[in-house]
């Protein structure tokens, strides 16, 4: 039996990773009192019952009484009850975003500002996310995609590698994207920009990508990058991160930036890890001859 503790943040996901879980057959109990949690296990591990997996949510709704989860844990590994916690993270700037367009106030923004109530909640439950077997940053996922990572963990079917590696465009002319990790540029490759008929089209076109990787500085860097990353991320992982943004940059985003991008995708997918890819400034650099 698995037994599943869902916390973290307010506002990063837990009730959709919550009914995640109840669609994958478990028995789901959100905002479970605390004093109540120990009297729980004992019931979902008698073995009379016919419950195979349980999950429960537990976050700073439960107020002081937080404070007697640590102790409680410890006392339930004493009685060898083994269990699993999932921490859902994301941004400041992500969740305040996220409470501004659900019109919900924050449970620890006393003052009104959410931005105070987010930095108190982290410091309440940081404890729990030490003790994290997963964490999950959903700043940049799709409910579709916290999903698939939820299932990934829980299905059974292998181990769940906890790194989700974003490959981003973008074009210099725009900014820098806040949340890369890494960035790479790329203008020193041919730009098909000064070619008329390639102009209008992106790196997503054949014609363009050819161009891009016809030439020697191209395949070499390709090689090296790859080496790079592969070094780079499960040195990464090691020290806890499980969120990288590798971003790719041209003058424009639309050519060089897109066909690097993609290309490094395509290798990057033989890793097992979560791989996603973003054109950010793909659309924004609109040509059309004549005009």
């Amino acid at each position: 039996m698995r037994f599943v503790i869902v916390t973290g943040m307010s506002g990063a996901g837990k009730s959709t990773a919550l009914k995640k879980l109840e669609d994958m057959g478990f028995f789901c109990v959100d905002n479970l009192p605390v004093m109540l949690i120990r009297r729980f296990a004992d019931i979902a591990y008698d073995d009379e019952l016919e419950v195979d997996n349980v999950a429960i949510g537990v976050d700073i709704r439960s107020g002081e009484s937080l404070n007697q989860l640590s102790v409680l844990l410890e006392d339930m590994k004493k009685s060898d009850y083994s269990y699993e916690i999932l921490f859902l993270d994301a941004t400041e700037p992500e969740l305040v975003k996220r409470f501004k367009e659900t019109r919900r106030k924050h449970p620890l923004s006393k003052s009104g500002r959410i931005n105070d109530g987010i930095v108190r909640e982290r410091e309440k439950i940081e404890f729990l996310k030490q003790r994290a077997d997963y964490i999950i940053d959903t700043s940049g996922l799709l409910t579709r995609e916290l999903g698939a990572e939820i299932e990934k963990i829980f299905s059974g079917e292998e181990a769940y590698n906890n790194m989700i590696i974003t490959v981003m465009s973008f074009g210099f002319k725009y900014g820098i994207p806040r949340d890369s990790d890494l960035v790479y540029d790329v203008r020193f490759l041919p730009n098909p920009y000064y070619v008329d008929e390639l102009r209008p089209l992106t790196g997503n076109d054949k014609a363009v990508a050819d161009m891009v990787m016809d030439c020697e500085e191209y395949e070499q860097f390709m090689g090296r990058l790859t080496d790079m990353i592969e070094f780079l991320v499960p040195n990464y992982k090691k020290e806890g991160k499980n969120q990288l943004v590798i971003s790719v940059g041209c003058t424009g985003g639309k050519h060089r930036s897109v066909t690097v991008a993609n290309a490094l995708y395509d290798r990057l997918t033989k890793l097992p890890y979560t791989i996603r890819i973003f054109h950010r400034d793909i659309t924004k650099d609109k040509f059309v001859k004549g005009e």
